[in-house]
C-alpha cells in the first residue's frame, strides 16, 4: 500500500493510474477504522482496479469542539487494517494541506434534507461534510465512491453534492455492518465503557421492535414507543427518533401505501452519539 500525505504526491500516483486507464474506487474516512469501513474497501476493490482510502478528521463538520477533540485516532492500527484488505493507496493529509490559509469559504444549498434530524441537531455539520467531500472528490477524481448507510442522511447530502457540482464519482451506498449483537459498527463505539457497550445493542433491538409494530400503529404511536424504550435505560437518552420518507427525509405523519418509510435514531450515552436507522 502506498501512503501519501500531500496532494501533489497523490497526483503523481493518480496520473500513473489514469495513464493505464485504471478505474479508481474511493473510500473517504475519518479513521478509527472497523469492519464496516473494511467492507467498503472490499467492495471498492471488487468493483474497481484501484482503491484509494483517505483518513482525515475533518474539523469543519464538528459543531462541538469537544467532540472533535475526543474523536478516536489510531493511525498505526488503521494502516495495518487497510493493508489486511489490500487497499492500494492511503491519503492521510494534515489540516493545513486540506485547508490552506488562502482557502475560500463555500456555502452549499442542500435544501430540506439539511434542515431535519442531524442538520437540525448539529448546525453546520453538513456544510462541513460538503466542503471536505467536494475537496476530496476534486483531488482523487474517483470513478466510484463508497459510503455506509448508517449515516443515511449524509449519504443523501453527498448525492446532492455530486449532482449539483457534476463531480466525478458514482455514489455507492453500502449496507450497515453490525456487531453480532446488532449494534451498528461505528468509530464512536470505541469510546463506550464496558457497561455502555453491554447496553448499546438495545438501540437496534428497539428499532426491530418498532419495525414489527408495522403500520397497525400510527407513526406517532411508534415514536412514543421508541422514546419509552430508550429512555427507560438509565444510561441512555433519546436525542431523536424520526419516521421519514427515504428519499426526501420529510417526516411521515400518516401512512400512505406508496411510502418508503425509514426510522432514524440518535441516542446519547454520556456524550457519545450513537446513530442507526432501519427500513420500516
Amino acid at each position: 500500500m502506498k501512503t501519501v500525505d500531500k496532494i501533489e504526491s497523490l497526483d503523481y500516483l493518480l496520473d500513473d493510474f489514469n495513464a493505464l486507464n485504471l478505474s479508481i474506487g474511493f473510500v473517504p474516512t475519518m479513521g478509527a477504522l472497523h469492519k464496516g469501513h473494511l467492507s467498503l474497501i472490499e467492495q471498492a476493490k471488487k468493483e474497481n482496479d484501484i482503491c484509494v482510502c483517505s483518513i482525515f478528521v475533518n474539523p469543519t463538520q464538528f459543531n462541538n469542539p469537544d467532540d472533535l477533540k475526543k474523536y478516536p485516532r489510531q493511525l498505526n492500527k488503521d494502516i495495518h487494517l487497510l493493508e489486511s484488505v489490500d487497499c492500494d493507496v492511503l491519503f492521510k493529509p494534515e489540516v493545513e494541506e486540506m485547508y490552506p490559509e488562502d482557502d475560500k469559504d463555500i456555502e452549499f444549498n442542500f435544501g430540506a434534507i439539511e434542515t431535519v434530524m442531524e442538520g437540525a441537531d448539529r448546525p453546520g455539520h453538513f456544510q462541513g461534510v460538503g466542503i471536505i467531500v467536494k475537496k476530496l472528490f476534486e483531488i482523487v477524481k474517483p470513478h466510484k465512491a463508497y459510503f455506509g448507510k448508517k449515516d443515511y442522511q449524509q449519504l443523501l447530502i453527498i448525492k446532492s453534492l455530486q449532482r449539483q457540482y457534476n463531480l466525478s464519482p458514482k455514489i455507492i451506498g453500502c449496507d450497515i455492518v453490525r456487531e453480532k449483537d446488532g449494534l451498528a459498527m461505528s468509530s464512536r463505539n470505541q469510546r463506550l465503557s464496558h457497561q455502555q457497550r453491554e447496553l448499546a445493542p438495545h438501540i437496534y433491538s428497539t428499532l426491530i421492535a418498532a419495525k414489527n409494530l408495522n403500520r397497525n400503529s400510527t407513526p406517532d404511536d411508534i415514536k412514543q414507543f421508541v422514546s419509552q424504550q430508550i429512555n427507560s435505560v438509565k444510561l441512555m437518552k433519546l436525542v431523536y427518533f424520526e419516521i421519514s420518507d427515504a428519499d426526501s427525509l420529510m417526516p411521515i405523519i400518516d401512512w400512505k401505501s406508496n411510502q418508503k418509510a425509514m426510522g432514524f435514531i440518535v441516542v446519547n450515552m454520556d456524550g457519545i452519539r450513537l446513530i442507526d436507522n432501519i427500513e420500516l
